[in-house]
Order: structure tokens, then C-alpha cells, then sequence
């Protein structure tokens, strides 16, 4: 048998691109999608922060004013460590901390006024959320964040102590509970929602 050398060569078969594939738990996240965990945990974390300056302001010479102080520093600490992240990341804060400066001081301020056990309630209602917050981002979080995934879990631990000391503390028999309880709930999970898009 002869091969004619005219002949067109025969042609390469070409196996079709593979689609990308979903991301599975445990991998690495995209670049934004980190963009919005930190930009989203900076906000809560400064959010936090005026909302204990707002109760210290109304309560915190009284006999709960050295817990409220001891929960504020933590929340200095987590703030911190997210202003870091942001710059290392090159990440902008979200475009409504103006906002949360006012809301979270009126939040803390305004449940301080209720009473003690209002305020009480807040932090129950708030680090309930933050802290299934936490928790959806350690599931997302891949191996390569180890620093960040190692940080946010003490910091919820610390967000779990302060609901611990809020129910300790009579949070759960302010007035109106329920009701106060789910409103301070639905109102976080709306702010980390905007946060982590705008």
C-alpha cells in the first residue's frame, strides 16, 4: 500500500473543554468571594463595636459595665485583625460603614435604654447570628486559609462566650422577648447580607 505524501494530513481530534465544575466543601474560594468574607466580617465586627459603645454609654456604669467592657475589647481585637485583612487583601470596606457607625451605636444605645436585660438580649440576638455566620465560612474555606480559618474560629468562640453571658444574665427574660429577640435577629442577617455585596 502507498501513501500518497499530497494527502491532507488526517485530522487531530480535539476532546471537547471540560465545563468547570462546582466547587466542593473544603476548596479554596474565589478571590472575591474572600473579598466578601472579609469585607462582610470587618463590617460586623465594627458593627459590634458601637453596638457595645452604645450600651457602655447608657449602662456601663453600672454593674454590668466591666462585662460589657470585657466583650467590646474582644470585638476590638476581631475588628483588628479584619482592618488588617482588608489592607493585606487590598479589599474595600463596605460602603455603608457610615451607616452601621449610627445604626450599631442607636441598636446598643436604644436596648441599653430598655434595660439591662434588654441589652442583654441584643447581644444574645446578634452573636446568634454571627455565630452561624462564622460557621457557613469555616465550611467554605479551603486549607490555603488556614490563618483566616484559624482566626474566625476563635473569634466565634468569643462571640459564643458573649451569648453564653448574655443568657446568663437574664436576656432572655427582657421584656418582650420574642419579638425583640427576632427583630435584632432579622435586622443582622439583613446587614451581613448588604454587607458582603455592597
Amino acid at each position: 500500500m502507498t501513501i500518497d505524501a499530497d494527502a491532507p494530513a488526517a485530522a487531530t481530534v480535539r476532546t471537547p473543554p471540560r465545563r468547570a465544575r462546582g466547587r466542593l466543601p473544603g476548596d479554596l474560594p474565589p478571590k472575591d468571594d474572600l473579598a466578601r468574607i472579609c469585607r462582610v466580617d470587618h463590617a460586623g465586627e465594627y458593627g459590634a463595636k458601637r453596638i457595645y459603645e452604645g450600651q457602655i454609654a447608657v449602662i456601663g456604669r453600672g454593674r454590668y459595665g466591666r462585662t460589657l467592657r470585657h466583650m467590646a475589647e474582644q470585638e476590638q481585637v476581631h475588628l483588628r485583625y479584619f482592618e488588617e485583612q482588608l489592607v493585606e487583601r487590598r479589599v474595600r470596606p463596605t460602603l455603608l460603614q457610615p451607616l452601621w457607625h449610627v445604626a450599631g451605636f442607636a441598636l446598643g444605645a436604644g436596648t441599653a435604654l430598655l434595660g439591662e436585660r434588654a441589652a442583654m438580649a441584643c447581644t444574645v440576638a446578634v452573636e446568634e447570628v454571627i455565630d452561624r455566620h462564622y460557621e457557613a465560612q469555616l465550611e467554605r474555606l479551603g486549607p490555603e486559609e488556614q490563618d483566616l480559618k484559624d482566626s474566625i474560629r476563635r473569634f466565634q468562640a468569643e462571640e459564643v462566650e458573649h451569648r453564653d453571658i448574655g443568657l446568663a444574665n437574664g436576656a432572655e427574660r427582657a421584656p418582650a422577648y420574642p419579638v425583640l429577640s427576632a427583630a435584632i435577629r432579622a435586622g443582622t442577617r439583613a446587614a451581613v447580607w448588604i454587607a458582603e455585596r455592597l
